[in-house]
């Protein structure tokens, strides 16, 4: 609802409830059955519910839902999920919304949930533990436990097959992942990050491990790090080139990775989404950094 004049907390929650007449049932009543009006908002939640099957059962998403493709093409999208709109998501008249745990702004959630709308946030730990959690949870939410049950047996079949290469591995590599390069600034991925738990299921030491969480890197700090591959997201077919990357007398150009021209680029959702296909992306990350793992 960009242009329009936001309304105090109060005077939004007067309107929202006189538009709705507070129409939907109390939640407790509605956990009975299967909700068959799901907004989904995430990457992850909306990945699971299309492979649980609920695809025909979800009436809004996100931005960050870019998989499957169809989602966005068919589905209402209701913004960003950090930026939501309580109206928005109203309008779509959802019996339930299932979105991870860093939805908001947290006044859209009340107000969500003071018009009647159950809300239910889903935990995002970057570990195996935590995609099998997701998976569990929105099978639960969406009524589809025995989809689920049978989705985190495959997705644990693939994190297995996956721990047998990671011990084979005798000398981790050093791995940078850079979100973005824009304006002179090197955000990374550090301790307790998506960046992080990807490195440690592909086998590679995070070469950030130094700072938690997002955070800009000087160009010092890079390179001492020292990363022997560099991690970069792909938005669509193409990706950043190793010639930008490691041009000439930048800070990633005097790294090891430099002289191997060691880049990797990848899907962001696919690779630091923690989704389903968690398993098939750290395999490929795997794959990039140590080819020989899989010659033979």
């Amino acid at each position: 609802m960009t242009g329009a004049p936001t309304l105090p907390l109060r005077t939004r929650r007067a309107v929202l409830a006189g538009v709705l007449g507070l129409a939907c049932a109390p939640a407790a009543l509605r956990a009975a059955t299967p909700p068959g009006r799901i907004a989904s908002l995430g990457g992850a939640v909306t990945e699971t519910l299309y492979r649980l099957g609920a695809a025909d059962r979800i009436v809004a998403v996100d931005t960050t839902s870019l998989f499957p493709p169809e989602a966005l093409r068919e589905k209402p999208n209701v913004g960003y999920l950090r930026a939501l709109s309580a109206e928005g998501l109203l309008s779509a008249r959802p019996d339930l919304v299932i979105a991870a745990e860093d939805a908001g702004p947290p006044d859209v959630l009340v107000l969500l949930r003071e018009a009647g709308v159950p809300v239910a946030l889903v935990k995002e730990p970057p570990t195996p533990e935590g995609v099998r959690d997701k998976i569990a949870t929105v099978g639960r939410l969406a009524g589809l436990d025995g989809a689920a049950a049978s989705l985190a047996r495959d997705v644990d079949a693939h994190f297995a097959e996956l721990a047998r290469r990671r011990a084979r591995i005798a000398h981790p590599a050093r791995a940078l992942v850079i979100l973005s390069l824009a304006g002179g600034r090197i955000l990374v991925g550090g301790r307790g990050s998506t960046a992080d738990g990807i490195l440690a299921l592909a086998g590679a030491e995070n070469a950030a491990a130094g700072i938690s969480g997002f955070k800009p890197m000087t160009d010092e700090a890079l390179v001492a790090a020292a990363p022997d591959t560099v991690v970069m997201m792909r938005n669509g077919p193409d990706g950043p080139g190793a010639d930008a990357v490691f041009a000439p007398g930048t800070a990633l150009g005097q790294t090891p990775a430099a002289a191997k021209r060691a880049l990797v680029t990848m899907d962001g959702l696919y690779l630091l989404g923690f989704g389903p296909r968690t398993p098939e992306a750290a395999t490929d990350l795997m794959r990039a950094i140590y080819p020989d793992l899989f010659r033979g």
